[in-house]
């Protein structure tokens, strides 16, 4: 069941399956007019909630931040995909600073898509549109992530539109227990071809889960 932490905070914890859970933390942050001690009382509170979270667990972060984190993804390299939009406001610093502490990544700037399918809200004067809502998980799993895109057709009776991912949560160890299943030792090997083959099986499997960073979502 969700668990409220504050009025702008709410956590679910739901099981995967034996010994795996994921944490979905849905927020919504404070606005660029609220004063400064109120923004920082809420991230405060949400580092709060990360601290509490069991590190074995996935990790999902739904909601509005209320800010435009831009693109500068040399200055926030490890929390920022390529494909950030905009410049950063002072509001964007605090969720990409939380993300830096507790190793998270903003699943939207992953991925090469039209700037339509990034943004979600249209700033009533300018008439631009802004990334304001954000999906956010952990660096290690970002390759759970499959998509995260704005759904311009869907009605959902605000001013925003609504922010979709497709994730496939995979557990390391069954993984391994699959591909170590597979793995049967050869008649008459040595032991340095065991060793060489089972460190193949071992490697295969973490470059499956993490993946090669200078290829994955250009």
């Amino acid at each position: 069941m969700p668990q409220p932490v504050s009025d702008r905070i709410m956590t679910m914890r739901l099981p995967l399956s034996k010994d795996n859970f994921a944490t979905i933390v849905s927020v919504y942050a404070p606005t660029m007019t609220n004063p400064d001690e109120n923004k920082e009382a809420f991230y405060n509170r949400l580092a709060s909630v990360f601290s509490g979270i069991p590190r074995t667990d996935k990790l999902l972060q739904i909601g509005d931040f209320n800010a435009r984190i831009g693109g500068d993804n040399d200055k926030w390299l490890l929390v920022m995909g390529k494909h950030g939009i905009g410049k950063c406001n002072s509001n964007g610093e605090l969720p990409l600073a939380l993300c830096t502490e507790f190793e998270l990544i903003v699943t939207s700037t992953m991925f090469k898509q039209k700037d339509e399918r990034k943004t979600t809200l249209m700033h009533p004067r300018s008439r631009h549109w802004h990334m304001t809502v954000f999906i956010i998980t952990r660096c290690r799993d970002k390759m759970d992530i499959h998509s995260t895109r704005a759904m311009r057709g869907a009605n959902c009776w605000t001013d925003h539109q609504m922010l979709r991912s497709k994730v496939a949560f995979r557990s390391f160890e069954q993984g391994m227990d699959s591909a170590l299943a597979q793995w049967e030792e050869k008649e008459n090997s040595t032991l340095d071809e065991e060793c060489a083959a089972l460190q193949q099986v071992v490697y295969n499997i973490a470059k499956s889960y993490l993946g090669k960073p200078d290829r994955k979502h250009q």
